[in-house]
């Protein structure tokens, strides 16, 4: 497999996922701006998110991907369906449980996460409605990480890298066609997350059908337990869902800090935290996900030139392409969230505050997707428990920088937390991968850092150039000259920086990698 390519398919479907998600955040800061109604949704929508991403793409894919890897490469496929069954069903019925009962407790949650609103009971009662709504989405968007997880495995990356699209979609619906016909605009956002979550699971299942691995879901939760892979998902997926929460504890933390701040506060951070997830995305996801299937074959087999050689093609390409992005954010942060967001009731001071978030996370960019490629790294070797002292190191630490940052610069200092914690998770993952002996530098690394150096100080001056010449609020006047100079000016630093690389002497064919496992057939 053409590990550049399954890339590039990813990246493309997950920019097309960004894009529109951007569209759904302008609409929604044109029509609300940042105010207690968006500070409720986002807070609201957080919850389940969290949830989402411990249970559905976080703990258990990390757990399920490797133990599916080594069913359907030793087992044979009897086998590895029936584990497909049990634990679809196992799954299935915990996560009902667990929605009906947020449904229920919603109150309760939305008192622990944003103690700040207990004060605004229109935020307040907002906030829970919203809740409630959108808490059957967990069980949605967890089985969506489940089929996403069958078809990695048979290296379709295609139909999961689209899914997040139709969310979108459902959400720029609602704010465009259903908003306005409520008494109270902001529900329609909720409703769009519970109808989005039923398209995201209903496009899996052609695929699955396709490949044979539609899960078969059964009332006989005791049957599918005595399944025994399923216990090994379970006993691998306890550490797990211990190291990602820890980083959702850390979340829940900065939010309900955030929600005794400024009004606007936790708005401020949503809207930067968007921008982040471009690069985020497109690099840190889209390589985690190409990498744990291949990573997980390459230690069943045994075989750890090739499991270090992912690592380190994975780690370059980081490299190359996030520190750029990190250099953009921090130095061209104002006019992306101009043009991106300065629209409506959306002006030049939530501008500012905006950037001042974008700024501080930008500063913890190549340490974000840099943590995405390295921790796949243990727990292809179903070693989950190392990133888990890691993760408890990291919650300290950060917690411990918002006493210092918050302080000194509000929300901002929320964000600067989280990139001073990521760069310390990132460098203990990095040294613990070495300590054990499953990642070696390639030669080379000297070279290739120098000449990064060299290309990211000409863009850094190119963008702050850009940045100081223009008003980009004045522009606000005429936004398609606003949003044809920003993109002009995208394009021609990206020309400078890549231009500036091949005259070192860097060429794509350094970046050219196909795995040495065999093709992924078609079960039927």
């Amino acid at each position: 497999m053409n590990l550049l390519k399954a890339l590039a398919t990813i990246s493309s479907l997950t920019m097309l996922s960004r894009i529109t998600g951007l569209m759904r955040e302008i609409l929604i800061a044109r029509a609300f701006g940042a105010s207690d109604m968006t500070d409720a949704f986002n807070v609201a929508f957080r919850i389940p998110n969290l949830l989402r991403r411990v249970f559905g793409e976080g703990a258990f894919s990390q757990a399920f991907v490797p133990i599916l890897n080594e069913y359907h490469g030793r087992r044979g496929l009897a086998d590895t369906r029936a584990l497909i069954d049990a634990v679809s069903t196992v799954m299935t019925w915990v996560l009902v449980a667990v929605s009906a009962l947020g449904v229920i407790g919603a109150p309760l949650v939305m008192t622990a996460v944003a103690t700040g609103f207990r004060g605004q009971s229109e935020t307040y009662d907002a906030a829970v409605f919203m809740t409630r709504v959108m808490f059957p989405y967990i069980g949605l968007i967890s089985m969506v990480a489940l089929a996403s997880g069958i078809l990695n495995t048979w290296r379709n990356f295609g139909v999961p890298a689209f899914t997040p699209v139709l969310l979108n979609l459902c959400l720029i619906v609602a704010a465009l066609f259903v908003g306005p016909h409520l008494a109270q605009p902001i529900y329609a956002q909720a409703w769009g997350v519970l109808v989005g979550g039923v398209l995201q699971l209903a496009i899996q299942i052609p695929a699955l059908r396709r490949l044979g691995v539609m899960p078969r879901l059964s009332f006989d939760v005791r049957a599918a337990w005595a399944n025994e892979g399923v216990r090994r998902v379970i006993r691998q997926m306890l550490p797990a869902l211990l190291a990602v929460s820890v980083a959702q504890i850390s979340l829940i933390i900065n939010t309900n800090i955030a929600s005794h701040l400024a009004a606007g506060s936790v708005s401020y951070l949503t809207y930067a935290d968007r921008l982040m997830e471009f690069p985020t995305a497109l690099l840190g996801v889209a390589l985690g996900t190409i990498l744990l299937p291949s990573l997980s074959r390459a230690s069943a087999d045994d075989n750890r030139e090739e499991y270090s050689g992912l690592l380190d093609w994975g780690l370059r390409l980081t490299f190359l392409l996030a520190v750029p992005c990190a250099v953009g954010l921090f130095v061209f942060g104002e006019p992306l969230t101009a043009v991106l967001f300065n629209y409506g009731r959306f002006d030049a001071h939530a501008v500012e505050m905006t950037r001042q978030a974008l700024v501080a996370y930008g500063t913890g960019l190549l340490a974000l997707i840099a943590v995405k490629i390295l921790t796949p790294g243990f727990y292809a070797r179903q070693d989950i428990r190392t990133p888990v002292k890691i993760a408890l190191v990291v919650l300290v630490i950060t917690q411990a920088a918002n006493s210092v940052f918050v302080p000194l610069f509000a929300h901002a200092g929320l964000a600067l937390s989280i990139s001073f914690g990521s760069s310390v998770n990132a460098l203990l993952l990095f040294f613990g991968l070495r300590r054990r002996g499953f990642y070696r530098p390639a030669p080379g690394w000297g070279l290739f850092l120098a000449q990064l150096l060299a290309a990211v100080l000409i863009l850094a001056g190119m963008l702050l150039w850009f940045t100081r010449t223009f008003d980009w609020i004045a522009l606000g006047a005429t936004p398609g000259l606003r949003i044809a100079l920003m993109a002009s000016c995208l394009v021609l630093a990206a020309v400078v920086y890549f231009g500036t690389l091949w005259l070192m002497g860097l060429r794509y064919s350094a970046f050219r990698r196909k795995t040495t496992d065999t093709a992924i057939r078609n079960p039927q």
